[in-house]
């Protein structure tokens, strides 16, 4: 599987393409807000003959759904997120807004996943991990086959997603953290919603807050 990581909008987003040898892609959390981030993520696109499938979200934070109607309108994908989280997509325009950023409302999700779930694609496949506290649907993609997890907003660099926003619980996204990722292999790659990629066996060693 490939990864090309772009970073995107004022909050400094990660968004992701995945595709392997058939062409067949996903995006996950596409955060393009203006024009040229827009236009960047087409490009790439484009130049690689890549065929969106899908558009996956790890949750629900405005910042992460910036993107969605750019890839609904430019190929017709719908999102796909955590039921728990449709109520934060729903009013993603105004947490946008509560920021001083203007965002236009998404559009709605086209399907839901849940914990367990299999994604597919081409000749990959993403497991749907649900960890919530950070967001109630958060969720991290994980292939096995290619030792790479995308955690949003769940674990990041030497540090865990914020849960001082509304219906955040610390309690419960560290031990989703310890009992759902922590017990993945040393060597997976961790592919954050923020911020520089590390693996589980650096944040197992070292993250203050899992230790």
């Amino acid at each position: 599987m490939n990864i090309k990581k772009f970073t995107f909008n004022p909050i400094s987003v990660n968004a992701f393409v995945l595709w392997d040898d058939t062409l067949e892609c996903v995006i996950i959390d596409a955060a393009c807000f203006y024009p040229q981030e827009e236009q960047q993520l087409k490009s790439f696109i484009e130049t690689n003959h890549l065929k969106p499938l899908k558009l996956l979200n790890t949750h629900g934070h405005f910042d992460h759904l910036m993107g969605n109607r750019f890839v609904e309108r430019t190929w017709e994908l719908k999102c796909e997120i955590h039921k728990e989280d449709n109520y934060l997509l729903e009013q993603a325009s105004n947490q946008a807004g509560m920021f001083g950023i203007p965002m236009q409302q998404p559009p709605k999700a086209g399907h839901f996943f849940e914990d367990g779930d299999t994604i597919e694609f081409g000749n990959s496949t993403l497991k749907v991990i649900h960890v919530p506290g950070h967001s109630p649907g958060g969720v991290a993609f994980y292939s096995e086959a290619d030792r790479l997890l995308i955690a949003g907003d769940i674990l990041f660099y030497g540090s865990v997603g914020r849960t001082d926003l509304p219906k955040g619980n610390h309690v419960q996204l560290i031990s989703g953290i310890l009992g759902k990722l922590m017990v993945l292999p040393k060597n997976v790659v961790v592919y954050c919603g923020h911020g520089p990629e590390t693996t589980i066996g650096d944040e197992k060693k070292s993250n203050p807050f899992l230790n």
